[in-house]
């Protein structure tokens, strides 16, 4: 009796699975259509130049494969400097920014601060206001960090947003650990460091993901900041290539004499879709390792208000 209560309770209905059907093709129709771009793009940067021009409709598959345009990008000095600066940026940047978000969010997370409400209400308020485009442009040239890679990290030091996260999961561990380690000697850095950190790994991981995609995507800063081309970081060069339509600096000399002049656009536009990648690429290799983390991360830090 007690299995057939079960086994009745277990048992669908017509209407739940004409619900779960539904939910299967619309989510695999929000697949294709995400995924697809990506694809096209992939196909494309590895097809061969004339072929590709010649071809109408969707791209499902490489027509022609070839990785000589990847070669001739690869040669190009602009984006080896722009990948060189691109990975200073996002490692420094992330451990910097991690740093100031640990140390404030536990600042932020000791009920016993003086000024506690004060310091919180400054530090929400800089979600919502900022001082601009200009005055920061300002700052950042009366500090003299202007054309410097730092121009690019220290005006985003920290994210309010992220900080709240960290000092809600902070928050969430038990006081009693802290009182335990002060008893046995330990100073605050001591217990942020040997204590509360290892217990929030899932969170600082998420949060040290979407600094670095935060980093890698960014071009604005640089776009203001810098002035030398030699520290352009590396969407900064995708722009040029895709906005200002410098393709042709992408090809040294000897390569547009070997390039026809009737493959010469097909070229250009094929070396668009290589620097997409090569630009897109690396982040995405990252996420896996760090996908694991990513939801129990979120959720340690959106619980507890």
């Amino acid at each position: 009796m007690v299995k057939q209560k079960v086994w009745n309770y277990g048992k669908k209905s017509a209407a739940s699975h004409i619900f779960d059907t539904f939910n299967v093709l619309f989510l695999l129709f929000l697949v294709l259509i995400t995924l697809y771009p990506f694809l096209y793009v992939t196909f494309a940067s590895v097809s061969d130049p004339v072929r590709f021009m010649g071809h109408s409709g969707p791209l499902l598959h490489p027509l022609g494969f070839q990785l000589n345009v990847y070669k001739l990008v690869f040669q190009n000095p602009a984006i080896r400097n722009g990948y060189m600066v691109t990975l200073f940026v996002v490692i420094v940047g992330t451990v910097c920014n991690m740093a100031a978000s640990l140390l404030f969010a536990y600042v932020l997370s000791r009920k016993g601060l003086v000024l506690h409400g004060l310091f919180t209400f400054l530090a929400v308020f800089t979600m919502y206001f900022s001082g601009g485009m200009i005055p920061t442009f300002l700052v950042v040239k009366g500090v003299g960090l202007l054309d410097s890679l730092w121009s690019l990290i220290v005006p985003g030091l920290i994210g309010t947003y992220y900080v709240i996260l960290i000092r809600t999961a902070l928050s969430a561990i038990p006081a009693e650990m802290e009182e335990s380690a002060k008893l046995d000697g330990a100073g605050n850095i001591r217990i942020l460091v040997s204590i509360l950190i290892p217990l929030i790994v899932p969170t600082i991981a998420a949060i040290s993901l979407f600094y670095m995609v935060g980093h890698w995507n960014s071009w604005t800063s640089a776009l203001i900041y810098i002035r030398t081309a030699q520290k352009f970081p590396l969407q900064l060069v995708l722009r040029s290539i895709l906005l200002q339509n410098e393709v042709n600096s992408t090809l040294t000399g000897s390569d547009m004499m070997a390039v026809d002049a009737s493959r010469n656009y097909a070229m250009r536009m094929i070396i668009k879709y290589c620097v997409i990648m090569v630009t897109t690429v690396p982040i995405l290799c990252v996420y896996p390792f760090l996908q694991r983390h990513f939801t129990k991360g979120i959720m340690i830090g959106a619980l507890k208000g």
